[in-house]
C-alpha cells in the first residue's frame, strides 16, 4: 500500500475529492450505481459506511422488522438466545445496554428463520456476521435488512459437509493449481473442512473486526456473490509453498494451519488481496456462474437443486464451459493474455472430426490412449507443443486455456474424460470441457445462421457471407452430408482429413504435421494488415460516431429483435454491471420498430457492447438481448430535439464510406455520456487494428 493511507478509512490524503462527492451524493439519496462509481472499490470512511452498506445491499427504506410477531416460540430458541447472550458478552458493552442489544440480536434472528422457515443451528456463521455489523451504526430494523440481504445475496446455500459451494472451489483450485489441489486431495483434506467458517461468515469470523469492514466495503460494492470463493483462491495459491511442506504434519494440523491463514491479512492488504481475487475471477470461464448462481445464491425459500442441465458438482472432473461462451471467447479478436480464449482439443474418434469441426481446434483421439499408449504420449507432448507456437505466433488457435471437446454421448466421452484425468495428472492448468460435447456447438452456429444473426459468434460471416460457389451463409454451415464443402470459419472437411491421419502416425512425424497445422498458416482466419487494407478502412474516414440528426425511416431497432427469449442467455444484472471489464454502464429504454419500448442496460466493454433486457418476472435478472463488437458500429446518430434518443448503426466500412446492415435505438437519459465513451473505445479498437 502507497504511503498516506489513513487505516481509519483507507483514504489517499492526497486524493480526498471523491470522499466530497460520496458525502453529496449520499445527501442527494444517490442509487447503487452512482455510488459504485464514485467509490471504485475503496474503502469507506467509519462515519459513511453505514449507509454505503445499505444502499450497495438494497435495503434502504425497508421496514421488514415491523413484521416479526413478538413470539419467541422456535424449538431452537434457547439455543438463539445462548449464543446471541454470548456474542454481546465478547463485544464488552456496558452492562445496562446488553440486556437490549440480545435482545434485538434474538428478534432479528428469530424472524429471519420464520420468514426463510429454517431450523437454528448453532455455529453457522451469523453470530459472526451479526458481530461485524454491529460495529457499524444502525438501528435495528437497519441491522435485521442488511443481515437478511448479507445472507441471501453473499453466504451460499448448502454451506454444510459436502456441500455445493465447497465442490465448485475445489474445482476452481484444480483449474488455477492442479498440483496443489491434487496434493490436498491426496491428504483428504477437503475445502468444507478448512473454507467452512470463511464462506458462512463471509470471511466475519476468521478476519480482524477492521480488515473485515474493509473487506465487505469492496465486496459489497462488487456485488458478486461468487468473489469470496477467489478470495479464498487467493490465500491458498498465496500460500501453497508452505502447504506442500506440510508432508510430515497430520491432517488435523494442516487443516488447522490453513483455516487460520485469512488471520493474517491486515488493512493494508486488503486492497491488494482484492484486487487479485477480482483477477482470478477474470481468467476463469464464467459459465459456472451462470450453473449455479441461482441455486447457490438463492433468494427465496426453494429447495436449492442444482439445474437438470448443469453437471454435478460433486462428480464433476474439471470445470465445465458453455458452447456460447466457447464460442464467443474464440470468435476470432486477437489474442491478449487478460482474455480468456481456449485452445479447443477435440477429443472425438476421427470419422466424427473428419465429418465435421471446429477449424481452430486440435484433433487428439481419445481412443489412442487405450489403442496405443506410445502414440497419445506423442500426441500430448504435440498438444503442448502446439498450444505454445499458437501463443508465440497469435494465431486464431491460440489460448492459455484447453478446452477438450468430446461427442457429447456418455459411452464415448468416458474416454474424453479419461484424456482430462491425464492432462490434470501433468500439473496442467486451466483445464476444461465444454458442455454438450460437439453436437452443442454445433446446434449453435447452427441457430445463429438459421436467424441470420451470429450472435453468439461475432466473427461468423452471418446472413451476407457467400461460399466460394456463391452460396449463403446456411450452405456455409452445412457440411458434407449434402456434398457441399463447408467454407464457414468453424467448420472445415479438408483440413482435418490430413490431421486423423497425422495423430494416427508416428513420433517426430506426427509432432512436427500437428505443430505446423496448428499455425494456421494459410488456413485460418486472420486480421487483415494494414498494408492489405491499404489503411483505407480506419484512416482519414468521415467522423462517424458524431451525433447528428437521425434519418428518416429509423423508427427503432432491428437486431435480435424476434429470437425467442428461451433462447437467449438469462444473467444477473448486478453481476453483469459490476464486471470489471464493464467500462460504463446505463439503464435504458430499447425501442422496437412497432413503437414498443423495454427497459434495459446498456454495457460497455473495452470491444464490445451489450444489451440487456430486464425480465419482468424475474427481478434482477436479464436477458442478453445483443452483443456487438464495438468495430461494427459505422454510425451513432439523435435527433436535434431529443438527444436521449439514440442510434447505432451497425455494418462495415467500405472504400467509399460504410454499408448499414442493422441497428438498434434506445432512450438514454445519459446519452452524452454513453456516445463519449462508446467513441473512445471504439477508436482505440480501430486504432488497435490498425497498428
Amino acid at each position: 500500500m502507497a504511503e498516506g493511507i489513513d487505516l481509519s478509512g483507507v483514504l489517499e490524503e492526497d486524493d480526498s475529492s471523491w470522499l466530497a462527492e460520496l458525502e453529496t451524493a449520499l445527501v442527494e439519496d444517490c442509487d447503487f450505481g452512482s455510488l459504485r462509481n464514485i467509490c471504485k472499490g475503496r474503502a469507506v470512511p467509519d462515519h459513511l459506511r453505514a449507509e454505503v452498506w445499505q444502499i450497495c445491499l438494497g435495503t434502504v427504506g425497508k421496514d421488514a422488522l415491523s413484521s416479526f410477531d413478538g413470539l419467541y416460540d422456535m424449538d431452537s430458541q434457547s439455543q438463539v438466545r445462548s449464543d446471541c447472550k454470548a456474542l454481546v458478552d465478547k463485544l464488552g458493552n456496558e452492562e445496562e445496554d446488553k440486556v437490549s442489544i440480545v435482545s434485538d440480536l434474538e428478534t432479528i434472528v428469530t424472524l429471519y428463520c420464520k420468514s426463510r422457515g429454517l431450523k437454528y443451528v448453532p455455529n453457522n456463521g451469523w453470530m459472526d456476521i451479526l458481530q461485524v455489523l454491529l460495529t457499524v451504526k444502525m438501528s435495528p430494523s437497519e441491522l435485521y435488512n442488511s443481515f437478511y440481504s448479507i445472507l441471501n445475496k453473499f453466504i451460499p446455500n448448502d454451506c454444510n459437509r459436502q456441500g455445493r459451494p465447497f465442490h465448485l472451489f475445489r474445482l476452481l483450485l484444480q483449474y488455477h493449481d492442479p498440483e496443489l489441489c491434487s496434493y490436498l486431495d491426496t491428504r483428504r483434506v477437503t475445502p468444507d473442512l478448512y473454507t467452512m467458517p470463511w464462506f458462512n461468515s463471509l470471511f466475519g469470523g476468521v478476519c480482524n473486526l477492521k480488515v473485515c469492514q474493509t473487506m465487505w466495503d469492496v465486496i459489497f460494492q462488487h456485488s458478486d456473490p461468487f468473489l469470496e470463493l477467489f478470495m479464498g483462491l487467493v490465500i491458498l495459491v498465496n500460500a501453497r509453498e508452505t502447504i506442500l511442506e506440510t508432508k510430515e504434519q497430520s491432517k488435523e494440523e494442516v487443516i488447522e494451519m490453513i483455516s487460520s491463514f485469512p488471520q493474517a491479512l491486515e488493512v493494508d492488504d486488503v486492497e491488494d488481496f482484492c484486487s487479485l481475487a477480482q483477477y482470478y475471477a477474470q481468467k476463469t470461464p464464467q459459465s459456472f456462474r451462470r450453473d449455479y448462481q441461482l441455486s447457490m445464491f438463492g433468494g427465496s425459500v426453494v429447495s436449492h437443486k442444482e439445474p437438470e442441465d448443469s453437471p454435478s458438482l460433486m462428480y464433476s472432473l474439471c470445470l465445465s464451459v458453455s458452447g456460447e461462451e466457447l464460442l464467443q471467447a474464440n470468435r476470432g479478436t486477437p489474442f491478449t493474455e487478460d482474455a480468456v480464449r481456449f485452445f479447443v482439443v477435440d477429443c472425438r474418434p476421427a470419422e466424427q472430426y473428419n465429418s465435421e469441426h471446429l477449424t481452430t481446434a486440435f484433433h487428439l483421439d481419445a481412443n489412442l490412449m487405450l489403442q496405443s499408449p506410445e502414440e497419445f504420449s506423442y500426441a500430448v507432448q504435440a498438444l503442448f507443443a502446439a498450444q505454445a507456437q499458437a501463443l508465440a505466433a497469435g494465431s486464431a488457435a491460440a489460448g492459455e486455456h484447453l478446452c477438450f471437446l468430446g461427442s457429447g454421448r456418455e459411452e464415448e466421452d468416458q474416454y474424453v474424460n479419461m484424456v482430462v484425468a491425464n492432462i490434470l495428472q501433468k500439473g496442467k492448468q486451466y483445464v476444461s470441457t465444454a458442455k454438450g460435447g460437439y453436437p452443442a456447438l454445433h446446434n449453435i452456429l447452427k441457430a445463429t445462421s438459421e436467424n441470420g444473426v451470429s450472435d453468439l459468434v461475432a466473427s461468423h460471416e452471418g446472413t451476407e457471407t457467400k461460399n466460394s460457389n456463391g452460396g449463403d451463409s446456411q450452405a456455409v454451415l452445412r457440411n458434407g452430408r449434402e456434398g457441399e464443402a463447408s467454407t464457414s470459419k468453424y467448420f472445415s472437411k479438408d483440413i482435418l482429413g490430413k490431421l486423423s491421419g497425422v495423430v494416427k502416425s508416428k513420433s517426430v512425424e506426427m509432432k512436427e504435421k500437428l505443430a505446423n497445422y496448428i499455425k494456421n498458416d494459410g488456413t485460418g482466419d486472420k486480421h487483415v494488415s494494414s498494408a492489405e487494407r491499404g489503411g483505407k478502412r480506419y484512416r482519414n474516414m468521415a467522423n462517424v460516431f458524431t451525433i447528428g440528426d437521425d434519418e428518416e425511416g429509423e423508427e427503432g431497432s432491428g437486431a435480435d429483435s424476434d429470437e425467442d427469449d428461451e433462447q437467449k442467455e438469462t444473467v444477473s444484472l448486478d453481476t453483469w454491471v459490476q464486471k470489471s471489464d464493464v467500462l460504463y454502464s446505463c439503464r435504458c429504454k430499447e425501442i422496437r420498430t412497432n413503437g414498443h419500448t423495454f427497459p434495459s442496460y446498456l454495457l460497455v466493454t473495452a470491444s464490445h457492447l451489450y444489451v440487456l433486457r430486464e425480465i419482468p418476472s424475474r427481478k434482477g435478472m436479464a436477458h442478453i438481448q445483443a452483443r456487438r463488437a464495438l468495430s461494427s458500429i459505422v454510425k451513432i446518430t439523435s435527433k436535434k430535439r431529443q438527444p436521449e434518443l439514440i442510434t447505432f448503426k451497425y455494418g462495415t466500412h467500405e472504400e467509399d464510406g460504410f454499408h448499414v446492415t442493422d441497428m438498434h435505438r434506445f432512450y438514454i437519459p445519459t446519452a452524452s455520456d454513453a456516445t463519449r465513451v462508446i467513441k473512445q473505445q471504439i477508436m482505440k479498437v480501430l486504432d488497435a487494428l490498425d497498428s
